[in-house]
């Protein structure tokens, strides 16, 4: 796979891929590949992952945006972690929306991946300019998933048309083959959460685009912004296939979600954003009325900090 070529000068990037700057946009291009060994122990985890999503338990998901995050929720004993594109963004000082660059979110991934000994599995948006070369960044960086949203780039509330998507899907899949691993693909669609056509339409179009999905090699399907219990057993029922609900307000328990057939849940970006809250209110605490006591409830100790990163 090649990527296409412009005029630029290469930005820097030697562990995952190079990455050319031209008049058409950013552009990725192949790395040398990891070891023999390295692949096959990505294969090992991705099968682990996906074997998840089988599982007695719901497949529950938190998506962490660095290295601390990620550290906390294995102690915590997730099977399996995931990203958020979004508290990454944030992080690295960028709006969410495919806003940030590409190998910035790659190499953000192979920290988190690197950190971890549990399979992870990286929210890369839309796939960004070619799927199928972000896959195998992303299958170097040490993730064994990945999220596969059918937004239109950065343009919101508009969905790319279900064959267009349908491609990027089998680019994935086809990129992961070639590497030996067996990358599990949850495919997203964003009908609910875009709030795409009349609200008793959304049931249809967002089924319609999932069993497409599903068609082109997808191993779970999303639906983030749908929460209302009917309309959840009604996609458990109609696919019978791995279904990912996006946790929020309004939602039915863990405990029903299982009985209900879904397969899988995840945060998003809700625990970054209630860091984020949590620092904003420790800092108007503090430059308001010089309180300190926010601050330090339920801070972790600064040794158990250390003990998350063993030398």
């Amino acid at each position: 796979m090649h990527a296409r070529l412009c005029a630029a000068s290469s930005i820097p990037s030697p562990e995952l891929a190079n990455y050319t700057r031209c008049k058409t946009g950013l552009k990725l291009s192949p790395a040398p590949l990891r070891t023999i060994e390295f692949m096959k122990g990505q294969a090992d985890k991705a099968t682990k992952l996906r074997a998840l999503h089988y599982g007695p338990e719901l497949l529950v998901l938190p998506n962490a945006w660095d290295c601390a995050s990620a550290r906390v929720f294995e102690e915590a004993g997730f099977a399996a972690i995931a990203t958020t594109s979004a508290g990454v963004a944030f992080s690295l000082g960028y709006p969410d929306g495919q806003r940030i660059r590409p190998e910035e979110m790659l190499r953000a991934v192979k920290r988190i991946a690197n950190c971890v000994s549990v399979p992870v599995t990286a929210d890369l948006e839309a796939g960004y300019d070619d799927p199928g070369l972000t896959t195998s960044a992303v299958l170097e960086a040490g993730a064994v998933g990945l999220n596969l949203e059918d937004v239109a780039g950065d343009a919101p509330g508009v969905l790319v048309e279900v064959e267009q998507q349908m491609k990027k899907i089998r680019a994935v899949r086809r990129a992961a083959d070639e590497l030996g691993v067996p990358i599990v693909i949850n495919a997203r669609t964003d009908v609910y959460l875009a709030q795409i056509g009349q609200p008793a339409a959304r049931f249809a179009l967002a089924l319609e685009r999932l069993r497409a999905y599903i068609q082109a090699g997808a191993d779970c399907v999303f639906v983030p912004g749908v929460n209302d219990e009917a309309s959840i057993r009604g996609f458990v029922e109609e696919l019978r296939f791995p279904l990912n609900i996006l946790l929020g307000p309004g939602l039915p328990p863990l405990a029903r979600l299982q009985q209900l057939g879904v397969a899988r849940v995840s945060t998003g970006s809700a625990i970054a954003r209630a860091t984020i809250g949590l620092s904003q209110r420790i800092a108007r605490e503090l430059k308001a009325h010089g309180s300190l006591e926010t601050m330090f409830e339920g801070a972790i100790s600064y040794a158990d900090a250390n003990r998350l990163f063993p030398s």
